[in-house]
């Protein structure tokens, strides 16, 4: 069901757009996917309070109440507070504004409803994208929008409909995201990070508890992993506490309201910022970082930043921002803390513009834990080649060693220019990564490190190998997993050389006489058509 909702919301949307641009139309579609979610959570809520109002056995009953009394009573705001429900003024329910879809000024009207609910609701502060009066689409179009997101149903029970509500409506603006994503772009990638790479970091990472951090966290799917792989381990919602930052203001919006939906509690800083130049928090120190900043990225020096303390083992090109990325998150961890990065391939082995003597200084101070060769294609904003660093502030196991998984060839494509990282494979290199550590792992399959049934960790020729730092500086601090893990280990059929090159040679022989026949009777066609050549 959930599939068909998802699918039949996008190309109703997809056609509603007619000639608004995805970058634009993906405001519109997602806050008004916001707004529904949270005025249907404040009904449920309602309706909740409303039967044990009348329940002459629930602790909440009112005693001969009168209508009137009773309405007063569902409009008192620390009950909707006391379970994470957002308070919704009259004005601004859904059904007020699905009732008014047809006015020519709907969009002014949605505008006011959004005001509202941020008046009433401090969290929301500056969060809800008031641009409804001003979107650019045909007479009536907004109205069948309204009324399209309408069609989103949360069921019945007052039991299960607030949960039920979150994940449906979650999975829809996850689907939304990653479409619009797709539609735009370049500019869709700098918001949207592919699911399967969000997950092998977070998996990688482990996250059970703490601070989760993400300096640069576009819509905010990291965060949204980090949740889902608590509760699948046996956690639940709430165990770690949600820090980011985001310089784009509209995606800054993106995430608070992804996170809002969810029920995810949050600190996204005061306002969207620039990382470098203005920190959002910068006494945190997180437990976990997670991070895909934009690669390569040439503009982010400022002069403020000569000197900075974040700059340990040197400072950052002023022309790639690579190795700024990278420091930052060394600097904003905990001791026991760990970090998770995607960068371009170039981040490897690049010794330009002094990158190539701080990566020596970060792999020779043992910060390096894990490096991870990614497929192409992976994006949808990009063809570069990617890879995943995992850094640590200290070290407690593995002393001197850093492990290297080249998962090159371990793509699976899902459309023509697509490729992602099946669970399977994420759960083959996160399990291996544990190993490696020494950690035990649960896994939802049970298999063990590797995919091998055991959680004993070992190299594997084309696949991991563990590299002492001493071999790392002979290669000259390059970290490319595949000039360590070296060729996946062929079968040996125990066959002779002479023997299979006979057999080799004779096949060869019938390919090419059958190459000849299939020329001369290519030839004979043509020319009993009238072509000679």
């Amino acid at each position: 069901m959930i599939e068909d909702i998802k699918k039949t919301l996008w190309a109703t949307a997809d056609k509603l757009r007619a000639n608004m641009d995805a970058a634009e139309y993906k405001h519109i579609v997602l806050g008004l996917i916001f707004v529904k979610y949270i005025s249907d959570t404040f009904q449920t809520r309602r309706a909740e309070l409303t039967r044990k109002l009348a329940d002459s056995a629930d602790d909440y009953y009112l005693d001969d109440a009168d209508p009137e009394l009773i309405n007063a009573e569902l409009e008192d705001r620390d009950y909707y507070k006391a379970v994470n429900v957002f308070w919704v003024p009259e004005a601004a329910r859904w059904e007020s504004l699905r009732a008014q879809a047809k006015q020519a000024d709907i969009g002014k009207r949605i505008d006011d409803a959004l005001s509202l609910i941020e008046n009433e609701n401090p969290k929301l502060k500056g969060i809800l994208d008031k641009r409804y009066a001003r979107v650019q689409l045909p007479d009536g179009k907004l109205g069948e929008l309204v009324d399209l997101v309408s069609q989103i149903g949360f069921g019945e029970s007052a039991d299960t409909a607030k949960n039920h509500a979150r994940d449906l409506l979650g999975q829809v603006y996850e689907y939304f995201l990653g479409q619009f994503a797709s539609a735009e772009g370049k500019r869709g990638g700098q918001f949207y990070t592919p699911a399967s790479i969000v997950k092998t970091l977070v998996a990688v990472l482990a996250p059970h508890h703490g601070q989760v951090y993400d300096p640069c966290c576009g819509s905010g799917g990291m965060f949204v992993q980090s949740e889902r792989f608590i509760e699948a381990h046996g956690g639940k919602l709430g165990d770690v506490s949600i820090y980011g930052q985001e310089a784009n203001p509209t995606t800054w919006r993106l995430a608070a309201m992804n996170l809002a939906i969810r029920g995810i509690d949050f600190n996204l800083g005061k306002e969207p910022a620039d990382t470098f130049v203005r920190d959002q928090h910068p006494d945190l120190r997180a437990d976990f970082v997670l991070a895909n900043p934009p690669f390569n990225i040439s503009d982010w020096w400022h002069g403020s930043l000569e000197g900075d303390p974040r700059w340990v083992y040197g400072t950052p090109p002023q022309g790639n921002a690579n190795y700024a990325w990278l420091q930052h998150m060394l600097h904003h961890l905990k001791p026991t803390g760990r970090a998770g990065i995607v960068l371009a391939n170039g981040s490897m082995s690049s010794s330009q513009n002094s990158e190539g003597d701080i990566r020596r200084a970060m792999v020779d101070a043992d910060k390096v834990e894990v490096m991870i060769a990614l497929p192409g294609q992976l994006f949808f904003n990009t063809q570069i080649p990617a890879c995943l660093w995992f850094l640590v502030k200290e070290k407690r196991t593995r002393l001197g060693e850093v492990l290297f998984i080249d998962a090159r060839k371990l793509g699976s494509m899902i459309s023509r220019v697509q490729c992602e990282f099946t669970d399977e494979v994420i759960e083959r290199i996160a399990n291996t990564v544990a190993a490696w550590r020494g950690e035990k792992l649960p896994s939802p399959s049970g298999r063990g490190a590797g995919g091998e049934g055991n959680n004993h960790y070992q190299d594997i020729a084309g696949f991991c190998r563990s590299v002492t730092l001493a071999e790392i500086a002979e290669h000259g601090h390059v970290l490319t997993p595949g000039r360590y893990v070296g060729a996946e280990a062929v079968a040996d059929d125990d066959e002779a050389f002479a023997d299979k090159m006979q057999k080799l040679t004779e096949k060869l022989g019938e390919q090419m006489a059958k190459g000849a026949e299939l020329d001369q009777l290519i030839r004979q066609k043509l020319g009993g058509l009238g072509y000679e050549f």
